[in-house]
């Protein structure tokens, strides 16, 4: 059924009214973090489709241990500030394949640097109540000064509210956005995401899940050729 803007505000309002921005568990207790990542294409007959990628890593090894995904069809447009309505429901199809639940999850997408406070990571946090963290390389609200040195971090605020962080990962690379989801408190989302940064720009949980995302693509659209 299709709503109007202001029921799809309505929502995201209540998603970040839900949104707990305090850990709900020792950084010694993760074991589990999931990496997710999407991908687009167009069927052979013409309709658009979204691939939706999950990788199981080790922590603090970061060692691939599962893989999932769910393909289906996209029911949603392409709307800033509305993309967890278009990517959240392949997202979950693919959540729910997964045998083991991981402690946390780290989403290519915004968490709480959203102009309603419910970025993607945050409306799967919500939904599937799980810690999440959101991690993309554009920002979508909020305002905060370029860290320039590899490591360095800086706040991000938006409506008088810290909301994530620039982080410098690696030297010669624009800073990427870390911003906590559900169930994470905002510099521990910094300091996991620090720690999942190995040899590249990217944090490995949502590395790996963007190249399993488009490797998951090339296999669907070969096969529908």
């Amino acid at each position: 059924m299709a709503r109007t803007t202001e029921e799809l505000f309505a929502i995201q309002n209540d998603i970040a009214a839900r949104a707990r921005s305090n850990d709900t568990l020792d950084l010694d207790e993760i074991s589990l973090i999931a990496g997710a990542d999407q991908a687009f294409f167009i069927d052979s007959e013409g309709k658009e489709k979204i691939v939706s990628a999950l990788v199981l890593l080790n922590y603090p090894e970061l060692q691939v241990l599962d893989y999932a995904y769910a393909v289906l069809p996209v029911e949603f447009p392409y709307i800033p500030g509305l993309l967890a309505f278009r990517e959240a429901p392949a997202l979950i199809a693919a959540f729910r394949t997964l045998t083991t639940r991981p402690d946390l999850a780290v989403i290519d997408g915004g968490g709480i640097n959203h102009p309603r406070f419910a970025g993607l990571a945050t409306h799967i946090g919500v939904l599937l109540d799980i810690p999440t963290i959101g991690v993309t390389k554009s920002l979508l609200c909020g305002t905060g000064e370029l860290p320039t040195v590899e490591g360095d971090a800086r706040v991000i605020r938006y409506n008088n509210r810290d909301v994530g962080y620039y982080l410098k990962s690696k030297k010669g690379c624009r800073p990427i956005i870390v911003a906590p989801g559900h169930k994470v408190a905002l510099t521990t989302a910094l300091q996991l995401m620090k720690a999942c940064i190995l040899k590249h720009k990217l944090p490995e949980p949502v590395r790996i899940a963007h190249l399993y995302a488009n490797t998951v693509k090339r296999r669907v659209t070969k096969r529908t050729d």
